[in-house]
């Protein structure tokens, strides 16, 4: 007994010696100054090198911070584009007055002329067509000799079917299998207007504004949509539609989730029926804006809450409404109270002959050879923000002008700006903070672009799609199989070809007018 507690004693003694020498150890490495004799020999500094604490040194100190920088942010501080460039563009009537881009999808690439909506979350091409728009450009004044194109994914070596096991299938109860093609449906608010197909995964082609040169492959998912019905057989959108809304599915999702760009797009379009679009842009810190509302803590649209309505200098009673921001309405909605008291109040400052269009979808049209001197329409935000609406009559033809406002439908409390509003403004769709941002702009290329640092010569998204985590972090909800829609069936309520709506909706119109009552809680 006494041998084992002497035992014991030796092993406690030695332990604490061994523990003493480990607390007492230092592992040391000798820290190195970037511009010391033995850090010039691993890098290449300026001849002559720059005296120490001089300006030249501290300027070379700030450049090298630059580059590391640089390095850091990689692709998100910049900003990217379609690969046939940033322009958009408007027709008229001819396409539905709304705005398109060129994009090219696929390897070897097609290109496509799509509608920009950021009412609608899902990117659509027509493919393997059983229903689908004219496509040759006989039928389209405006495309000259370039026909529109039809997708074959099949042709394409970079395309893959999109399964329902995807955690973006919304249509995976439908699905008999897991391993089947996810089919797709997409109602838009147009009368009747929609789009199915089956879903694929394929490579969008972009290249960074600062480097024309430059190229990035973006995998994402493109419905090929087989059908179409409504006002897409009319030509309203012949050759597809770029959701941009904030869903899981759409185009910004991706490339922000890939790592490709600042969560974070703006649109611009101009008096001349041209536009730019940019992915990654943040917008200038000068720009006014506004914070998006939620409904029930997710981010299923852009809506904004409208405070107050004034006509010039005088601000109308009552007139709060919440509001959609869709680049993919053509013309724009107010709820049916607010509507009317706008529409008198512009109305009794327009000293010209009132003449209602025949089946015309305008109230307040008048005929006069000059056009008429109205005040600015504007919307007040919280934090005295203001967008400021400076033309609000529109030119239908020559002498002919039209309040192209219309009243939302009895029962529906909220509006929606499209885009004949958003013109002469550089709109900021700010994912990342959750806001709309607003600054007056002409578009011009060299304006619109936020300043950018040399980019790589080409990239591609690391992943087939994001990762199932990446998808997690989003706000909204996919939108695979869009909800209701605000217009009735009725003939005299559908908008004419010219209005094409292809803002979605959600599930419930019970959604926003239950945002209406919580307007406040969020301003």
């Amino acid at each position: 007994m006494a041998s084992r507690s002497a035992f014991l004693l030796f092993f406690f003694i030695l332990s604490l010696a061994a523990e003493r020498s480990l607390a007492s150890s230092v592992f040391s490495s000798r820290l190195i100054h970037r511009f010391s004799d033995e850090g010039r020999a691993s890098i290449k500094p300026p001849e002559p090198f720059p005296e120490k604490r001089s300006f030249e040194y501290y300027r070379f100190l700030a450049s090298i911070d630059s580059r590391r920088q640089r390095m850091n942010l990689g692709a998100k501080s910049q900003s990217l584009v379609p690969s046939e460039g940033s322009k958009t563009i408007s027709t008229g009537n001819d396409f539905g007055w709304l705005h398109y881009t060129w994009i090219d999808i696929g390897t070897p690439s097609v290109s496509f002329l799509v509608a920009l909506d950021s009412g609608s979350d899902l990117l659509w091409i027509p493919c393997n067509c059983l229903q689908c728009a004219p496509l040759s450009s006989t039928y389209y004044t405006s495309l000259a000799t370039k026909d529109l194109n039809e997708y074959n994914p099949s042709a394409s070596s970079t395309s893959k079917g999109f399964l329902c096991s995807h955690k973006l299938c919304e249509s995976a109860p439908s699905c008999e299998s897991p391993r089947e093609q996810c089919p797709y449906t997409v109602d838009y608010a147009s009368n009747n207007t929609s789009s199915s197909g089956l879903l694929v995964e394929d490579v969008l082609h972009l290249a960074y504004s600062a480097n024309a040169s430059s190229s990035v492959k973006a995998r994402l998912v493109v419905g090929c949509g087989k059908k179409q019905s409504g006002d897409f057989l009319d030509g309203s959108a012949p050759d597809g539609v770029m959701g941009l809304g904030p869903g899981d599915i759409s185009v910004p999702s991706f490339l922000s989730k890939a790592g490709l760009m600042r969560n974070s797009f703006s649109m611009c379009f101009d008096e001349e029926d041209s536009g730019r679009i940019y992915f990654g842009d943040m917008g200038p810190s000068t720009q006014q804006s506004t914070r998006f509302l939620p409904y029930h803590n997710e981010f299923v649209a852009y809506i904004v809450g409208v405070e107050a309505c004034c006509i010039g200098n005088s601000c109308l009673k009552q007139t709060n409404f919440t509001t959609l921001i869709d680049s993919g309405q053509s013309f724009t909605f107010l709820p049916q109270v607010v509507y009317r008291e706008v529409a008198l109040e512009i109305d009794s400052h327009i000293n010209a002959t009132a003449k209602k269009v025949e089946d015309g979808p305008w109230e307040y049209c008048y005929e006069t050879s000059v056009e008429p001197k109205v005040p600015a329409i504007k919307l007040k935000f919280s934090s005295n923000n203001t967008f400021v609406i400076h033309k609000p009559l529109f030119v239908l033809q020559r002498n002919q002008f039209c309040l192209p406002i219309r009243a939302s439908e009895q029962g529906i409390g909220y509006g929606v700006i499209g885009q004949n509003y958003m013109r002469g403004y550089r709109i900021v769709f700010d994912r990342e903070s959750m806001k709309l941002g607003w600054s007056p702009s002409k578009c011009q290329e060299d304006k619109i672009a936020p300043p950018q640092e040399a980019s790589p010569g080409s990239t591609s998204s690391p992943n087939p799609l994001p990762t199932e985590e990446q998808q997690s972090r989003s706000h909204a909800v996919s939108p695979a199989i869009a909800g209701k829609t605000p217009s009735k069936t009725s003939s005299s309520t559908s908008l004419p070809p010219c209005c094409f709506s292809s803002m979605r909706l959600f599930n419930s119109l019970l959604v926003l007018l239950l945002l209406l009552r919580g307007v406040a809680s969020y301003m």
